[in-house]
């Protein structure tokens, strides 16, 4: 059963969260090096996967980020997280970011997409990490544990897609893979034009990657997801013993907040965090990221899953 936290006044509440939030602060930009992260990369399916690491030690963080995204949207989070102690791994899914992008919708899927996090954790030498991601990620973090739920220490899942959400969902994708379809040429212009626009803020650039990327590789990443299951089903959720934050937004039909609230109630030992909005993390972060903080501190200072 989980625990709904709702918040009525900005300040932090009482507990761990509460400790981490007197030292969470966002990385200084001075530091550019270490708020960028090191790059790397591995092979898995014959597709290369970008990564980038953030910090050292013992506590591993696997960060996925949204559909037709990438890991740069982890870019302030990440260098904070690594500075509270904590190895943060972001990770571009194949068919995003700086990995391969084929074209071929069986290539994609979210069940895959969990696959590669797992061989992410093989080619980094680890036994176990923390698992998560946004939307798509969180979905990803989901087929991650159900595949091999001993190497998930806990998982953080910010607004995920799951039953709730499909009829909007529907609603959004299936137009924008039959727009790519009949406007390629169009999108393939609009590509090499916003390609030159600098990248500036994270808002902005969310809105213009979807439309940097290649469009032939963006409707394989649709078409490869929409035709297969957007999440492990529930009776597989509901057997998952992990400790999990779930982060949810309200009026977002894509990510309604009774997605959030149904994986906290399937999971056996979930906490549920209710934002202000979908935009709180990426605009006024200091109390999400106290909350992931005091989250990690309690996955690493208890006892490994299973639980008992």
């Amino acid at each position: 059963m989980s625990a709904l936290l709702r918040r009525l006044q900005p300040p932090a509440r009482a507990g761990a969260s509460a400790q981490a939030s007197a030292t969470a602060t966002r990385a200084p930009s001075a530091n550019v090096a270490a708020s960028q992260g090191r790059a790397g990369s591995f092979l898995v399916r014959g597709h290369r996967v970008a990564y980038r690491e953030y910090g050292e030690g013992p506590r591993p963080l696997v960060l996925t980020h949204g559909l037709l995204m990438d890991s740069r949207m982890y870019g302030k989070l990440a260098p904070t997280l690594a500075a509270g102690g904590n190895r943060v791994i972001t990770v571009d899914m194949v068919g995003h970011g700086d990995s391969t992008q084929p074209l071929d919708m069986t290539e994609h899927s979210m069940p895959q997409y969990g696959r590669d996090v797992l061989a992410l954790l093989d080619h980094l030498g680890l036994e176990q990490a923390v698992v998560g991601g946004t939307s798509l990620g969180a979905n990803v973090a989901l087929e991650a544990a159900v595949a091999a739920p001993q190497r998930v220490r806990a998982l953080v899942l910010e607004m995920p897609v799951l039953e709730n959400a499909l009829p909007a969902a529907a609603a959004a994708f299936v137009p924008l893979a039959l727009a790519l379809r009949v406007s390629m040429p169009t999108m393939r212009a609009l590509a090499q034009l916003t390609r030159r626009i600098p990248r500036s803020s994270l808002l902005v650039d969310a809105m213009l990657d979807f439309v940097r990327r290649d469009p032939h590789a963006s409707l394989a990443v649709l078409d490869g997801l929409t035709f297969g299951r957007i999440a492990p089903p529930p009776q597989e959720r509901a057997q998952l013993a992990h400790r999990a934050l779930v982060i949810g937004h309200p009026s977002d039909p894509i990510h309604p907040f009774s997605d959030a609230d149904r994986v906290g109630r399937e999971l056996r030992n979930a906490r549920v965090v209710a934002a202000r909005s979908i935009l709180e993390w990426r605009l006024e972060p200091r109390f999400l990221d106290a909350e992931l903080l005091g989250f990690l501190e309690e996955a690493w200072a208890s006892s490994p899953y299973p639980l008992g």
